[in-house]
């Protein structure tokens, strides 16, 4: 079955003047208009297209790749306002429509939204919301410390981000957890800091604990828990003794101290270095 909205690998069926149709295992067809077709494209070979519906209405194959596409979120800028709501670029060339009913609140142009697409069971068409929260849920969380993730940012709250979380969930990045700015729309790759008793999800920017150690400070931190959080080395300790215990040079111990003593992750004593 072709999915709308979504990419689908499709069999080359045959090339006609209008483009090529396109074909799926249980016969269903759609046309790869010309504008679209490949110079080396091959009868009965493979072919990932984007199918949605075009301006009439017919389903619609190509090989643009939109910003969003079914069931996803993303950052999307308003082409213009209509009578019926709100025509959004999403990188085709028919935009997607967000209805007046699915606005969390009036659209004007030229203004980018957090917008979810999906389809719209009664009149079979691709469209958009921008009340997002229905369409998140933290019932099914099953995560990880430290877990890598996908986060969209959504808007600013007293304690911090809302976000995003792979498409699928909604969490929060605390203010004291971000060291570099971020604004509405901005998507990069975050981190499982928390996962609470009722499913809300903390996330950091960066990931937590030894994972985001510099090399050399991971190679002193792993070896400190190792020792139970301790090591007889410090500043006057020989440059044999530093290597036969961690295969480092003397001066690429005290930049790994360093960086743990900066972080707050170890003491330093007379006697050796301590794990906090």
């Amino acid at each position: 079955m072709i999915k709308l909205g979504d990419y689908n690998t499709l069999k080359v069926l045959r090339s006609t003047s209008v483009g090529l149709f396109l074909g799926d295992d249980e016969g269903t067809e759609v046309l790869l208009p010309n504008k679209y077709v490949p110079e080396d494209f091959q009868i009965d070979a493979e072919m990932e297209v984007f199918c949605y519906l075009d301006n009439n209405e017919r389903p619609i194959a190509t090989t643009l790749k939109p910003y969003i596409k079914r069931n996803g979120f993303a950052s999307l800028k308003v082409a213009e306002v209509a009578d019926f709501g709100a025509f959004m670029e999403w990188g085709l060339e028919k935009h997607l429509l967000v209805p007046f009913r699915e606005q969390a609140q009036r659209m004007e142009e030229g203004k980018n939204y957090i917008v979810h697409c999906y389809l719209d069971e009664e009149t079979f068409r691709l469209v958009g919301s921008s009340r997002i929260n229905k369409f998140l849920s933290n019932e099914d969380v099953a995560y990880e410390v430290n877990d890598e993730v996908e986060v969209l940012v959504t808007r600013k709250t007293p304690l911090g981000w809302e976000v995003i979380v792979d498409q699928k969930h909604k969490g929060l990045i605390f203010v004291s957890d971000l060291f570099k700015p971020v604004s509405v729309g901005s998507q990069f790759k975050g981190y499982i800091k928390n996962v609470r008793d009722d499913k809300k999800i903390d996330i950091s920017p960066q990931p937590i604990g030894a994972k985001m150690l510099e090399p050399t400070a991971k190679i002193i931190f792993d070896k400190l828990q190792q020792n139970n959080g301790f090591l007889p080395l410090h500043d006057k300790s020989s440059p044999e003794e530093i290597q036969h215990q961690l295969h480092l040079s003397k001066k690429a111990f005290k930049k790994g101290v360093g960086i743990l003593y900066r972080q707050r992750k170890i003491n330093i004593k007379d006697d050796g270095i301590y794990l906090v």
